[in-house]
This record gives C-alpha cells, sequence and structure tokens, in this order.
C-alpha cells in the first residue's frame, strides 16, 4: 500500500473528497507545483505530506521555506568534469534575482550566478540515478547550462522546486503586471518535451553521424555527448512552419555514414539537419513532436530568441 493511500485514505473518509480539498488545499499558493500522476514519486508524496501531515495550504506560515523570497541551504551538485556529487551551499535571492552556488563554505564570490529571469528546473530521477534528483537550467552567453543536484531529503528538494518557481512567479508579476496568474503559472518551470538518443552529422553532411543524447526544450534542441554533461555541444532552434521550418521524415539521397536507419531532416531556413533514429517508434515519436512545435506560431520574444542564436556545429 502507498504512502499517499495512506494518508489520504482517513482524510476521505472523515470528510469526503470535496470538503477535505477545500479545507486542505484552501491556502495553495498559485506558484506551488500540483503533481498528477504521470510525475514522479517525490513530487506526489510531498504534495500528500505538505496537504495533510504539516497542513500548508491550512496554515500560511508553514510556506516560508518556499515562498519568502530568500533560501539558503546545501544540496549535492554533480561535478562538471568528474562527474562526483559534493555538497554545495546554494542560495535563491528574489531581491537579487538570481540562485547562485558557492564551491567552498566560508567563500565570498559564488561559482556561478543564475539569473531568476532564465531559470528552469525540472526533476529527472533516472537520469541523475536518484528519486530526488533535480535539473537545473539556465542560459550563459545564449547557451544552456545544466546543473544537477540532489538532496536526502524529499521535503528539501521539493521546497528548493516551489522556491524557484515562487521567484519566477514574482519575477514574472513585474515583468508582466496585466497577466494572470493562468498565463503565468505555466512559464514558471517546464518538463522537456522530449529526450533520447539520436545520430547526427555535421553541417557540411560528409562526416560521419555521432550518437548525440538529445534534449528538446520548448523551441531549443540541444544535443549532448553524455545526458549529464553540463553544456551542449550544440543547439538547434526550431521554428515555425510560416517561417520556412518544417520536418521531413527520411535522409536526403546519397547519405552515408549512419549506423541508425530511421533518419529524420529537419530544415530550417539556414541549413538542413539531419538526424538518425535507432528504431521506427523512435522515429514517428520525434518526428511527431517536432511537428507539433513548428505548427505553432512563433511569439515576439521567440523572434528576439531565434535571431540571437548561436548553432554550434
Amino acid at each position: 500500500m502507498t504512502f499517499a493511500w495512506i494518508v489520504v485514505r482517513p482524510f476521505m473518509a472523515c470528510t469526503g473528497n470535496k470538503n477535505g480539498k477545500a479545507k486542505y488545499e484552501s491556502k495553495v499558493p498559485p506558484f506551488y507545483y500540483r503533481p498528477t500522476y504521470s510525475d514522479c514519486a517525490v513530487l506526489r508524496e510531498q504534495w500528500v505530506r505538505a496537504k495533510y501531515e504539516a497542513k500548508e495550504f491550512v496554515y500560511i506560515e508553514k510556506q516560508e521555506p518556499y515562498s519568502s523570497g530568500y533560501r539558503e541551504g546545501y544540496m549535492w551538485k554533480r561535478g562538471r568534469d568528474n562527474g562526483q556529487f559534493l555538497s554545495r551551499k546554494f542560495i535563491l535571492s528574489e531581491r537579487e534575482g538570481v540562485l547562485k552556488y558557492f564551491t567552498k563554505q566560508d567563500a565570498r564570490e559564488p561559482k556561478a550566478i543564475m539569473k531568476i529571469e532564465h531559470l528552469n528546473a525540472t526533476f529527472q530521477p533516472e537520469k541523475i540515478g536518484n528519486p530526488n534528483g533535480l535539473q537545473i537550467t539556465y542560459l550563459k552567453d545564449n547557451s544552456t547550462r545544466n546543473i544537477f543536484v540532489y538532496h536526502e531529503d524529499g521535503k528539501e528538494i521539493v521546497d528548493w522546486f516551489n522556491a524557484i518557481r515562487a521567484a519566477r512567479f514574482h519575477y514574472l508579476q513585474v515583468a508582466f503586471p496585466g497577466a494572470s496568474n493562468a498565463d503565468l503559472v505555466p512559464k514558471l518551470t517546464r518538463n522537456y518535451l522530449k529526450e533520447g538518443y539520436m545520430e547526427k552529422t555535421g553541417p557540411k553532411q560528409t562526416e560521419g553521424f555521432k550518437k548525440r543524447w538529445f534534449t528538446l526544450d520548448d523551441r531549443r534542441l540541444m544535443y549532448l555527448k553524455d545526458p549529464l554533461d553540463a553544456f551542449a555541444r550544440g543547439e538547434v532552434f526550431i521554428g515555425s512552419a510560416e517561417n520556412n521550418y518544417m520536418v521531413l521524415e527520411g535522409l536526403p539521397s546519397g547519405t552515408q555514414g549512419n549506423h541508425w536507419q530511421y533518419g529524420i531532416t529537419i530544415v530550417t531556413p539556414d541549413r538542413k539537419f539531419l538526424f538518425a533514429c535507432e528504431t521506427e517508434a523512435d522515429q514517428k515519436g520525434w518526428i511527431a513532436t517536432f511537428e507539433k512545435i513548428i505548427s505553432r506560431p512563433m511569439l515576439p520574444q521567440e523572434y528576439a530568441v531565434e535571431a540571437h542564436f548561436k548553432h554550434k556545429p
């Protein structure tokens, strides 16, 4: 029997689902992530604990760890070069508009400064190899930087996640003063549209195909040598059909060097990108995802991203 059901059943039996929800979810902050059945276990478990054990959405003062605008603490962070997880001090400050971390306990200067404006966080327990694994990303010189962290305590890592969402929410409220909560909440954090291995070749399309890990983050298609790399080897902007972007099944005639047979061609205004999938199912899954993005008209801010986009071949 799962933890969630053990906790929820007595309350549902006593108050009924509707009455229980009215009481125990009466003061859920708009930025607090409400997990679904498809989310990872730590999100679902901590949501139940927050509601029924801690009663965080009944007593607002209990929301301080993630709603105060400032959070300081330690998380285990994966080293960029050696892959080892080491304890690192993190500070999230809405006043400064940044998340930063320090490599030494007494260090005055942070190792990295991440602007809340460009911050994202998504749980990745399988990729990181820890049930509480969190992937934090931000932009550095218009390229995506990945940080992989975890905390032994499920509440701590979920509080960090919701603190990031709170900071993003308050930033967006200032940036877009006329926007409603319904408009802002989907922009707080985002899961990747698709991830997995494909093969790719270079811009000249004459060198051999190399196996790479691909991550599709909205309109950014990133490819990495390893799923846990700090930086992508390159990024491709995926625009819209009305701006001459398209995805084609297969590879151009005469293409050589691919070990996997199920090809995909992405056509952009500047060049073609050639990929190959191991299975037909993978190919169809990627194509369907690309088509969904390309069919969506670009927003004004996405034109700015496209204009300043740097692709690393």
